[in-house]
């Protein structure tokens, strides 16, 4: 059996070892310490935020967020269902109903004239939502522009999900400074890890102040334990911030070299009739996260299932894009504006092996098994 080729593994290649004996022989092996200290730093430097807190999760952060925000039950809280579940997960934890929103093919992200089209039927029925959440999909930022001035509009808060997108930019701006707070994720697939993480960023100290003490069980400053608040157990340990930090060294090269996947991929495949590459926004540069394509049957012959098993029969993962969430079972009573087009990109979509470990033989078998089934001999 050939070795298996992941779809985005880990890949540490920098002093993540050395930082990690750093906390190991500092004895800061629990939640805070000065390795949390220094990743906050080092990030809010990275994405040109000047305040951030180290949390478990991205999932986590954008929990905290919305709880700031006020969201609570009975509120509404819009959101693009071209996403991972944890985005509207974090919604109902707080007691909010998610509304979701649908993409365009320009971008793959969140529809600005759906959203329009969304505020102002809230406005006319007289509810408008707590909050929006945008997410950045795949490694490229959502058009901020024609969003932010929208939610400034009907004084709706935003939240960033920038999960994916850690290193991408929107014109000079990075992935993570809009809206009121912007989230990152460090999960094992994400282009740097702490082997679970996120981060909750933003300009508003007050936010990140009060982030830090909700995050660490809400403990009032009281020689004793006390709590006037429901807190939880949401930091991020010194040991996984060390990681964090040798990750983050290297960003830029990472970045680079799933950006030499994507054209890699993108001339291979230039010849063949059908297969479609998630479009490049011109407004910015994205991470290059994972590189999607999409399939025409009527062109190709195959199906994007039909890739799936090739590829997997070869030891090699790939997975279908995201599942919108208006689809999913638990949020099929959930409301939702538009739908075809993350209905459509579901059905034909599929994410290659992106991984910055990746070597070019890695590729070729990619490529390789993708050519021998769509064009067979």
């Amino acid at each position: 059996m050939t070795n298996r080729i992941y779809l985005s593994p880990p890949h540490l290649d920098g002093r993540e070892r050395e930082l990690l004996l750093e906390a190991y022989e500092s004895n800061w092996i629990t939640t805070l310490g000065p390795q949390v200290d220094a990743f906050e730093r080092e990030m809010c430097l990275k994405v040109g935020v000047p305040y951030a807190a180290a949390l478990s999760s991205g999932t986590a952060a954008i929990h905290l967020a919305l709880l700031m925000l006020g969201v609570k039950p009975g509120d509404d809280v819009l959101c693009s269902t071209f996403t991972f579940s944890a985005t509207a997960n974090a919604v109902t934890y707080c007691g909010g109903t998610p509304v979701f929103i649908d993409s365009n093919y320009r971008t793959w992200n969140m529809d600005p004239e759906l959203l329009n089209e969304e505020l102002e039927s809230c406005a006319k029925r007289g509810k408008l939502p707590k909050a929006i959440v945008v997410v950045d999909l795949y490694g490229q930022c959502a058009d901020y522009d024609p969003i932010v001035s929208l939610a400034a509009q009907y004084e709706i808060p935003i939240v960033e999900d920038a999960a994916e997108a850690l290193g991408a930019t929107y014109h000079d701006a990075c992935a993570g400074s809009f809206g009121e707070m912007g989230v990152l994720s460090f999960n094992g697939n994400k282009i740097i890890t702490t082997s679970g993480g996120g981060m909750l960023l933003s300009a508003k100290k007050e936010y990140i102040e009060k982030a830090k003490f909700l995050s660490t069980q809400a403990r009032d400053a009281a020689p004793h334990y006390q709590h006037s608040q429901i807190g939880y157990n949401y930091r991020l340990s010194n040991i996984l911030a060390a990681m964090g930090r040798g990750q983050l060294e290297n960003l830029d090269r990472k970045i680079a070299r799933r950006k030499a996947i994507n054209r890699f991929y993108r001339k291979a495949f230039a010849d063949v009739p059908g297969i479609a590459f998630m479009p490049i926004a011109p407004y910015g540069e994205p991470n290059y996260w994972l590189t999607c394509i999409t399939l025409d049957g009527s062109s190709v012959g195959v199906t994007r299932e039909d890739i799936r098993l090739a590829l997997e029969k070869e030891n090699i993962e790939s997975r279908p894009l995201w599942k919108p969430m208006h689809l999913q079972p638990i949020f099929q009573s959930c409301r939702v504006r538009g739908g075809g087009v993350s209905e459509d990109l579901f059905s034909r979509g599929l994410c290659l092996p992106s991984g910055s470990g990746m070597s070019d033989s890695d590729l070729e078998r990619v490529v390789e098994v993708v050519r021998k089934t769509v064009a067979p001999d």
